[in-house]
């Protein structure tokens, strides 16, 4: 963890009852790991960088399986094994602040369940400094669904996981912001977890807003971001003039062939755009910036249903989406044959300008995702 203070880049090692508890903390996220082994009572604030340097090295030139099984111990700042002995770097223990207590658990989730989830949602928080409110993901807990939703402003994902009560569930909601950036290194490091993850939240009410996930013997508490998300529910219309469901598949390949072709004779950051004819034949296209070229480009077929509306209320119409987000937006539903795109309205102009929405509309996946189209430009 990265801290301007030197004895918060340390990792705090508590020791008893045979048990030693590992923990770290730069002031917004904690982690500890408690460890079983033969221990007596103490203390001691090592250098976290190299204390894992040098657990590296104790096992170097070892097989995976005698690296994993080679026995390690600590006295005060002495680190051994049978083959070496070596000091780490200590801090002042005295200067480590302490992170707040971990939340006990409110609802378990299943594993696979909430990582599935979370690696759909992800992708749309923001990467924006200026925008910390929106670098998180929204995590509401109401009832037994715990509700994962994040935005960058041109699109907004929303998922949902089955919670399981440990304790009396809250009267009302509860809302937290959880750091984005955290939640991406947990998918790394628990690729492979298949336990029950608890999840604790304590709202604005609370003395130190702040969220608690725990993985077994690993504990996660992240403060929670200033701010409020977004009210983003009447962002999400319920009538449309249109919906068309569509292959995913083959919208992904013709969004990558429009995606590279507008990189390759359009503008930088060009659009791609679902068009009807006049017949009511769909296509996707790269949108170039020369109109008169424009008219001459033919875009891909893409076979589709439409499951609200008419041919006449689609025909000649079109939606302009950034490539990049409509790709990852089909990824989401990488484990569909087939997504839905709802559009709320269509312009005199022939262009739908209000926010989409991609679903996969089979009654069992309660994801959504909200996209932005692009604006057109007057000369087009």
């Amino acid at each position: 963890m990265k801290s301007a203070v030197e004895a918060q880049r340390g990792v705090l090692i508590e020791t008893g009852r045979n048990r030693a508890k590992l923990t770290t903390f730069d002031y917004e996220t904690a982690v500890s790991v408690t460890l079983t082994g033969r221990a007596r009572k103490g203390s001691s604030l090592l250098h976290f960088v190299q204390l894992k340097k040098a657990l590296t090295a104790m096992v170097a030139g070892e097989t995976k399986s005698r690296a994993e099984g080679t026995v390690v111990s600590l006295t005060g700042d002495l680190l051994s094994t049978e083959h070496l002995t070596v000091p780490i770097a200590a801090l002042e223990r005295e200067e480590f602040t302490a992170p707040p207590e971990p939340l006990p658990a409110t609802v378990t989730v299943d594993a696979g369940e909430f990582f599935a989830e979370l690696k759909r949602v992800l992708p749309a928080a923001s990467r924006d400094d200026t925008l910390p409110l929106l670098k998180a993901v929204n995590f509401t807990l109401s009832g037994q669904t715990l509700t994962l939703a994040a935005t960058d402003r041109y699109r907004l994902a929303e998922g949902q996981v089955r919670a399981e009560a440990t304790v009396r569930s809250p009267d009302k909601p509860l809302s937290v912001l959880f750091s984005a950036s955290v939640l991406v290194s947990l998918l790394k490091q628990f690729k492979t977890y298949q336990g029950p993850i608890g999840i604790g939240l304590l709202g604005e009410d609370g003395d130190i807003p702040r969220a608690t996930l725990t993985l077994g013997d690993t504990q996660i508490t992240v403060r929670a971001r200033e701010g409020k998300f977004p009210q983003y529910a009447a962002m999400f219309p319920t009538q449309f003039a249109a919906s068309v469901r569509m292959d995913r598949a083959t919208l992904v390949r013709a969004a990558k062939k429009s995606m590279a072709m507008v990189q390759a004779v359009g503008s930088t950051g060009g659009p791609v755009a679902l068009l009807w004819d006049q017949e009511g034949a769909l296509s996707l296209a790269p949108v170039i910036a020369d109109p008169e070229a424009q008219s001459r480009v033919r875009g891909t077929n893409v076979p589709h249903t439409l499951t609200c509306g008419t041919g006449k209320d689609v025909a000649e119409q079109s939606v302009r989406f950034n490539p990049a987000f409509l790709l990852a937006a089909l990824d989401a539903f990488s484990h569909k044959d087939s997504v839905t795109l709802h559009i709320k309205e269509f312009f005199e102009d022939g262009h739908a300008a209000r926010p989409v929405v991609l679903s996969a509309d089979d009654g069992e996946d309660s994801y959504r995702h909200l996209l932005m189209p692009m604006r057109v430009p007057a000369s087009a």
